[in-house]
């Protein structure tokens, strides 16, 4: 059966070529047909012998995805909803904005940590995805965006930040981003990868051992008993723990600061109490707060705090010297902004039909 390339990074692709009897410079060649010019054609790879191309194309294949459905919001947002097989779709994002351009990419087909909020996480889980799936959305993006390998960047930032749990898939998640900082393929840098985390604390480190990025950490709350209700995974790895590793990270990581991500519910967590809660949370963690209104999803359960109480919110941290933003909402309108993406989500975890009749007893 054929491999698909986009499931390797440098070093296994250096390992197939030599197990073909190619030369390792083969594979750089081909890593750069394939990521910075968009080919999945081996005939169309020009600087191939002719030999070395119908050999590939007796025992390999470039297969992306394909999209099943695509939208733009009023702000110039994309979304596309992406085919992985057996009726599940992925979301990924592209935002906009001046001298940047962000993609927001999934690492799983739903999300088995079930944040309160997320409405990924109410579709249920269903399996990981492949490296090919993962770096597969970066590869689309940039050929739906019209981009050109001697063009100007369109793409100039990823965050791990779409359906799933990052880290939850650390295996094809870091392969994935070897390839989006490989200088033949998309020449990111580290400090332009951010990974998203919900708080898995061994995996945390191990990130820092192999392949420190920029990190996010979704808090959401100033104490355990409220970020347990919220954020699940906290009952085993609580807050204490949660920042010794974050401490940890910082020591190795490309900025020298983790982003906190807060989602901003209203008369849950989003009183001047609790902002002042933070403060000591956070002492001698060099971090940044990054405020997020809630955005709606049906049954959701939560409303967004008012600009009001996100506005006092920020002023407690920044009169404590913490560096804090509110994050621009963008691409609500087609269901495409922060803790919007639900994708189509075969279930293989039967959380919803546990929650209707949890619902419905």
């Amino acid at each position: 059966m054929p491999v698909n390339l986009l499931d390797f990074d440098s070093e296994r692709l250096a390992g197939f070529f030599a197990e073909i009897g190619e030369k390792p410079f083969r594979a750089r060649q081909v890593t750069r047909w394939i990521h910075q010019f968009g080919e999945a054609e081996f005939g169309r790879m020009s600087d191939l012998a002719k030999d070395l191309r119908a050999k590939l194309d007796g025992c390999a294949v470039v297969e992306p995805l394909s999209a099943m459905s695509e939208s733009t919001a009023s702000d110039g947002t994309r979304k596309w909803l992406l085919s992985v097989g057996t009726g599940n779709g992925i979301e990924t994002v592209f935002i906009p904005e001046t001298g940047r351009g962000t993609l927001c990419v999934s690492s799983q087909v739903g999300c088995a940590l079930e944040c309160a909020f997320c409405s990924t996480g109410r579709q249920g889980f269903n399996r990981n995805l492949s490296v090919a799936e993962i770096i597969g959305q970066l590869w689309w993006a940039n050929k739906a965006l019209g981009r050109s390998p001697r063009g100007e960047r369109v793409i100039s930032n990823v965050v791990m930040m779409g359906m799933g749990e990052p880290l939850a898939n650390f295996d094809n998640v870091v392969s994935a981003m070897r390839i989006m900082l490989d200088d033949n393929a998309y020449g990111l840098s580290r400090r332009r990868v951010t990974l998203s985390t919900s708080g898995i604390v061994p995996a945390m480190d191990r990130l820092a051992a192999e392949l420190p990025v920029a990190l996010a950490v979704s808090l959401h709350a100033p104490d355990d008993p409220l970020r347990d209700r919220l954020v699940p995974i906290n009952r085993k790895y609580p807050l204490k723990e949660l920042m010794a590793a974050c401490k940890r990270y910082i020591k190795v990581a490309p900025r020298d600061f983790v982003t906190f991500e807060y989602v901003m519910l209203d008369g849950v967590n989003d009183s001047v109490e609790h902002a002042r809660q933070l403060i000591p949370l956070v002492k001698g963690v060099r971090c940044k707060f990054n405020l997020i209104p809630f955005n709606a999803f049906p049954d959701s359960g939560f409303q967004r705090s008012s600009p009001e109480r996100i506005a006092a919110f920020r002023e407690v941290l920044m009169q404590a010297g913490l560096m804090t933003t509110t994050r621009k909402t963008r691409g609500d309108d087609i269901d495409g902004a922060c803790g919007q993406l639900a994708g189509q989500v075969q279930d293989r975890t039967r959380r919803r039909a546990r929650r209707t009749l949890e619902a419905s007893a």
